[in-house]
């Protein structure tokens, strides 16, 4: 269930439908429409990577990388615990635990992770500006 206030509640609504149009495009392995949901001068920062990304093109030509060189795809994408953190008219955090299938050198995989990201209200609507994926704890409370 989303986090919301009294005197946000379009803010959260709007955030949580540009979340899982961005969760549902990346599911699907829809790059173009997925790295739309992204500003140019976004930045991420992935547990599986070992340095920050400091754009949106950085990030696309990381994925492009791991196509071409190891067979990647997402095959599919769930989201849950969601939650949204309304930090001003313009700018809201999103959180929720992910679950992810892969297929890397033709084996699948499944990885659980929890994410954070960053939104900004900009001309058009919602996109992100910030995304940190992290490994799910193993164990309930481990990791925090």
């Amino acid at each position: 269930m989303a986090a919301t206030t009294d005197d946000q509640p379009d803010v959260v609504g709007e955030v949580l439908a540009a979340a899982d149009h961005l969760v549902g495009r990346f599911g699907s392995h829809d790059t173009a429409a997925y790295f739309a949901c992204f500003a140019e001068d976004a930045t991420f920062v992935f547990h599986n990577h070992p340095a920050r990304l400091g754009s949106r093109a950085e990030w696309e030509a990381l994925w492009h990388q791991w196509e071409t060189e190891d067979g990647f795809r997402v095959a599919g994408c769930r989201s849950s615990d969601q939650a949204v953190q309304v930090v001003g008219p313009d700018l809201a955090v999103f959180t929720h635990s992910v679950e992810t299938d892969v297929v890397l050198g033709g084996d699948a995989s499944r990885s659980q992770e929890r994410e954070t990201i960053v939104f900004q209200r900009r001309p058009g609507g919602w996109i992100a500006v910030h995304e940190h994926l992290s490994p799910a704890p193993s164990a309930p409370g481990a990791g925090s």
